[in-house]
C-alpha cells in the first residue's frame, strides 16, 4: 500500500475551536441551565484551624426559596471518605472530606452548603447559618509546623506528610575535595493558578435511566468520574462525567474538589440538577496552590568547570491536605527529583520534606516542581561561572549532556532518553544575539544602569508512559491512554479520545495527527474529548501527556482503519490493496483515475448488501480501538535567554528581550506550540516578578483578589522570540515530545539570574522569588550598607522581618532546611 498522505503535522493548520470560541459562542460549565436546577452556596471556614462546635442551620433553612441545607453530618451515609494513596514510604495520607469534619484546617475550608432556586438566595441564606468555632493554634509556617506547632492531623502523629531522599555516589567526600563549593539558600513563595474561569460544577441525576451526570471545569474527568464512583459507591456505567469547553487549568483544575462531590451526592439525592460556580475569592482561597518551597544546596565544582556533585535539602509547605488523587509528595519530591537537570553530574544526595500548614493545599501546577529545581540549579551555576570568572553560558554547554551519551541516567535517576541539549543552547545563544547583548549591557553599565542577562536550561520528563506514575507512588495508571477513530455509514470519522483540552487546542492537533495516518483532512475529522463515557478509561490532560499519548493512541486506531479502507477498495477496484492509495478522504488505485470517497465506500460497507463477502465483512471495521504506552516516557527540554532592566527609582523590572529554543520533537502545530510557549513563559515572568499568595502567621491570606495578587500583563511579558530543535524521540510512536510547561519551566530561572546579572557590581544575588520591587530594594540597601568583604544576603537571611513585617508576611523568611 502506497502511503500518499497529506502532511498535515507539521503544518499550522488555524485551531478549530476559535470559531465558536471568538464568537462567544464555547459551552462552558456556567453557561448550562437545565430546567429545574438549584445552586449552591458555601458556608467557608474564617479560621485557620478550629474545632467545629454547633452548627445553627434553622434560619436558612426558612429562608425564602431554600431547598435545602447540608452539613457534613448529612452526607456521612452517602458518600465515602477518600484519602489519595501513595506506595512512597514515610508518606501519610489524609481523608478527603467533601464538607469539614469536625476540625477545619484553613480559611476557605467548606463547612456546610445551603441549595437554593437561585445562587443569590443560597449566598443569603448562607449568611443566616450560625457556627460555633473552638478556636485552635495556627500555623503557617512550615519552620513552627515541625519544631512542634500545632498537630493538624493526629491519625498521621506528625506534620511531615511526605519525605524522601534520592543519592547516588559520594557527594559528602567529592564535595570535600572539590575546588570550589558554591552554597546558597533559596526560596521560592506560594502561587496561585488562575486561570481565567473559576471552577465550576453542574451535577444532573436522571432517575428515569439512574445516571448521574456531571459537568465540571476539570481537565480529568476520567479521573473524577472514578473517584465519584468510589465516594458515591456507584457503578461506572451511571456516572458520567464531562468536561466541556474549559478557561484555563495550569494543573489546578487536576485535581477532585469538595464541591464536586457536594453538586453530585446533591443531585442523586434531591433529582435536580444542581449547580456552582466559584467566585474569584473562593478561586484564591480554595484551589490548590502551587510552590512554596525551601532549598539549600551546594555544589562542587572543579577547577576545568565540571560538575562534581551536588548536596541538598527541600522543604515543602503542602497545605492543610493531601491533595486528591495526587497527594503531597507531588510538588516537593519533584523538586529534588529534577534538581540536576540537564546537567553530566555523578555525586547528588537531596532530601525533601513535604510539611502540613494552615493553608490551601498545594497541587498540580505547570510544571509542577521544576520551575523550583531549575531556578535552584541555574542560580548556582551563575554563582560558579562567577567564581571561576568564566562566561555562564561556556559553563552551561561544558556540563551539558551531549548527544553522544544519550541514553543518560541523570543523578536522580530520571533518565532522558535524547534530546538536544546542547542544541538548544547553541541556537538560542545565536538567535538571541548573546554577544550583541554582552555588549549592549556594559554599554548599560556604563551609563549606570542596571541591565543584565540571565540563562535556563532545562530537561523535564513528558509523555509518561505506565512505568512511572504522574505523580510518585501514586497507584493510579497515568501511563496509559485509549482511542477510537471510525467512520460511520456516511462517511463522516469521529476519533474519541479521554484527554480534555482546557485551551491548548487538542482538537485541531489530534485531528490533524489521525487525518494524516487516516488519509483524510483535519476539517473531516470530529474530535470527541473530555467525556468519561466515551471510553472505558482515560484519566485527562496533565503532565505534557496529550500528544504523546492520545496521538499515539489515535495513530494506531487510525492505522488500522486505514488498512481496512485499502482492503475494501481493493475489493472494489479489483486490485491488490498495496496499490491503494488513501488521500484527502478517497482511495483510488495508484496511475488511474479510478477513485472512491470515503462516503461511498462506508455507504457501499455498512448498506449495501452483497457488495463485500460475508468474510471481509466479518474481518475488517472502519472502527478501531487502540490503546497506547509509551512505557518510561521521553524527554524535552529547552533554554531560555532573557534581557532585562531594573529601574534604579522604582526597582521595577522590564524585561526587554527574550528568547527560547526548545525541543519537544516532532511538531504537530506550530502555531499551537508557540502559544503554549508564549503563555507558558508569560506565566513564569509572572512567578518571577510579581504572583505571590501571602498568608499572615494566623493562617488568614492577605491575598484575596487581583488588587493583592498581582498577575503579568502584556507591560511585563515583552515579544518573546521561539524557536525548536526538532529532534525527533527516540521513544514515542510518532516522535513527540511533551511541550505545554515548558515556559513556565525555564522563565522563573532566567529572570533571576538576568535579575543578579544587572545587581552583580552591588555583589547581589537574587535567590528569592518573586523578585519585587520591594525585594530588591531591599537586596540593594543591604548591598550598600554591606561592610566590605561581607558575603552577599540570600534568601537564607535576606529578610529578618520585625515584629509589624511579621505579621504581614506570615511566614518570616527563615534559614534553609
Amino acid at each position: 500500500m502506497n502511503a500518499l498522505r497529506p502532511k498535515y503535522v507539521g503544518a499550522r493548520v488555524a485551531r478549530k475551536e476559535d470559531r465558536r470560541l471568538l464568537k462567544g459562542q464555547g459551552h462552558f460549565v456556567d453557561d448550562l441551565h437545565p430546567p429545574g436546577t438549584v445552586h449552591l452556596a458555601f458556608v467557608r471556614s474564617p479560621h485557620a484551624h478550629a474545632r467545629i462546635g454547633e452548627i445553627r442551620t434553622g434560619a436558612a433553612a426558612c429562608a425564602p426559596r431554600v431547598v435545602a441545607v447540608i452539613r457534613s453530618v448529612d452526607l456521612r451515609d452517602s458518600v465515602r471518605v477518600l484519602r489519595a494513596a501513595s506506595r512512597m514510604a514515610d508518606y501519610h495520607a489524609t481523608a478527603f472530606f467533601p464538607l469539614a469534619e469536625g476540625l477545619v484546617r484553613y480559611v476557605g475550608e467548606p463547612i456546610c452548603a445551603v441549595v437554593a432556586d437561585d445562587r443569590h438566595h443560597a449566598e443569603d441564606a448562607a449568611e443566616r447559618i450560625e457556627v460555633e468555632y473552638e478556636p485552635l493554634a495556627a500555623v503557617s509556617d512550615p519552620w513552627k509546623a515541625l519544631e512542634g506547632g500545632p498537630l493538624l492531623h493526629e491519625a498521621a502523629g506528625t506534620n511531615v506528610l511526605v519525605q524522601r531522599t534520592f543519592a547516588r555516589g559520594d557527594p559528602d567526600r567529592v564535595l570535600s575535595q572539590a575546588a570550589h563549593r558554591i552554597h546558597a539558600s533559596f526560596r521560592f513563595h506560594r502561587k496561585a493558578p488562575s486561570p481565567i474561569e473559576n471552577r465550576a460544577v453542574l451535577a444532573s441525576y436522571d432517575p428515569a435511566v439512574e445516571l448521574l451526570t456531571v459537568y465540571t471545569s476539570s481537565q480529568v474527568p476520567g479521573l473524577i468520574r472514578d473517584a465519584l464512583c468510589e465516594a458515591l459507591d456507584m457503578p461506572g456505567h451511571s456516572l458520567r462525567v464531562v468536561a466541556p469547553d474549559v478557561g484555563g487549568g495550569f494543573g489546578a483544575k487536576a485535581s477532585l474538589y469538595p464541591e464536586e462531590v457536594v453538586a453530585a451526592a446533591l443531585s442523586r439525592q434531591l433529582e435536580r440538577p444542581v449547580k456552582w460556580t466559584g467566585d474569584r475569592l473562593e478561586d484564591l482561597l480554595s484551589t490548590s496552590q502551587a510552590f512554596d518551597e525551601w532549598v539549600e544546596a551546594e555544589l562542587g565544582i572543579g577547577e576545568d568547570g565540571r560538575l562534581l556533585a551536588l548536596r541538598a535539602e527541600a522543604l515543602g509547605d503542602v497545605g492543610a491536605y493531601s491533595i486528591y488523587p495526587w497527594t503531597a509528595a507531588l510538588e516537593p519530591v519533584q523538586v529534588v527529583s529534577f534538581l540536576p537537570g540537564p546537567y553530566r553530574l555523578e555525586h547528588y544526595r537531596a532530601s525533601v520534606r513535604g510539611v502540613a500548614t494552615c493553608k490551601a493545599p498545594t497541587g498540580p501546577y505547570r510544571g509542577v516542581g521544576r520551575p523550583c529545581a531549575v531556578f535552584v540549579m541555574e542560580r548556582l551555576l551563575d554563582m560558579a561561572a562567577r567564581r571561576l570568572g568564566v562566561d555562564p553560558l561556556a559553563l552551561r554547554q561544558r556540563n551539558l549532556v551531549s548527544a553522544a551519551e544519550f541514553p543518560y541516567r541523570a543523578a536522580s535517576g530520571l533518565q532522558w532518553d535524547g534530546a538536544g541539549f546542547q542544541e538548544c543552547l547553541t541556537r538560542a545563544s545565536q538567535r538571541f544575539g548573546y554577544e550583541a547583548a554582552v555588549e549592549l549591557r556594559e554599554s548599560a553599565r556604563a551609563e549606570g544602569r542596571w541591565v543584565g542577562i540571565g540563562s535556563a536550561c532545562y530537561a523535564e520528563l513528558t509523555g509518561i508512559g505506565s512505568r512511572i506514575s504522574a505523580a510518585p507512588g501514586m497507584p493510579i495508571n497515568t501511563g496509559t491512554e485509549t482511542a477510537i477513530v471510525r467512520i460511520d455509514a456516511t462517511g463522516s470519522i469521529t476519533a474519541v479520545f479521554g484527554v480534555a483540552s482546557h485551551g491548548q487546542g487538542l482538537e485541531t492537533s489530534l485531528a490533524q495527527v489521525v487525518a494524516e495516518e487516516l488519509g483524510a483532512r483535519p476539517d473531516q475529522v470530529r474530535v470527541v474529548q473530555g467525556d468519561s463515557g466515551a471510553l472505558a478509561h482515560g484519566t485527562g490532560t496533565y503532565a505534557s501527556r496529550s500528544a504523546v499519548l492520545a496521538g499515539g493512541a489515535g495513530t494506531l486506531a487510525a492505522r488500522k482503519v486505514r488498512s481496512a479502507l485499502a482492503e475494501l477498495a481493493a475489493h472494489v477496484f479489483e486490485s491488490d490493496p498495496h496499490d491503494v492509495e488513501i488521500d484527502d478522504g478517497e482511495a483510488r488505485v495508484a496511475g488511474t483515475d479510478r477513485r472512491i470517497t470515503f462516503q461511498e465506500l462506508a455507504r457501499a460497507f455498512y448498506s449495501e448488501m452483497g457488495r463485500f463477502p460475508k468474510v471481509l465483512r466479518e474481518r475488517l471495521s472502519l472502527e478501531a480501538t487502540e490503546t497506547y504506552d509509551p512505557y518510561f516516557g521521553t524527554t524535552s527540554c529547552a533554554t531560555h535567554l532573557a534581557l532585562v532592566e531594573v529601574d534604579r527609582g522604582t526597582f521595577s523590572v522590564k524585561v526587554l528581550r527574550y528568547t527560547v529554543v526548545e525541543d519537544c520533537g516532532r511538531i504537530i502545530n506550530p502555531m499551537i506550540v508557540d502559544g503554549q510557549v508564549h503563555g507558558g513563559v508569560g506565566q513564569g515572568i509572572g512567578a518571577a516578578l510579581l504572583e505571590e499568595v501571602v498568608y499572615d502567621r494566623d493562617g488568614q491570606c492577605l491575598s484575596g483578589s487581583f488588587v493583592d495578587y498581582l498577575l503579568p500583563t502584556a507591560v511585563e511579558v515583552s515579544a518573546i522570540d521561539v524557536d525548536h530543535v526538532e529532534s525527533v524521540s527516540p521513544s514515542t510512536l510518532n516522535g513527540f515530545r511533551g511541550m505545554g510547561e515548558g515556559g513556565t519551566i525555564g522563565a522563573p530561572a532566567a529572570v533571576a539570574s538576568a535579575l543578579s546579572d544587572a545587581l552583580s557590581p552591588l555583589a547581589v544575588e537574587v535567590n528569592e522569588l518573586p523578585a519585587t520591587p520591594e525585594r530588591l530594594f531591599r537586596l540593594v540597601e543591604a548591598a550598600n550598607t554591606r561592610p566590605a568583604g561581607m558575603r552577599c544576603p540570600t534568601a537564607g537571611d535576606l529578610e529578618k522581618p520585625g515584629k509589624d513585617e511579621e505579621v504581614a508576611n506570615g511566614q518570616a523568611d527563615r534559614p534553609a532546611p
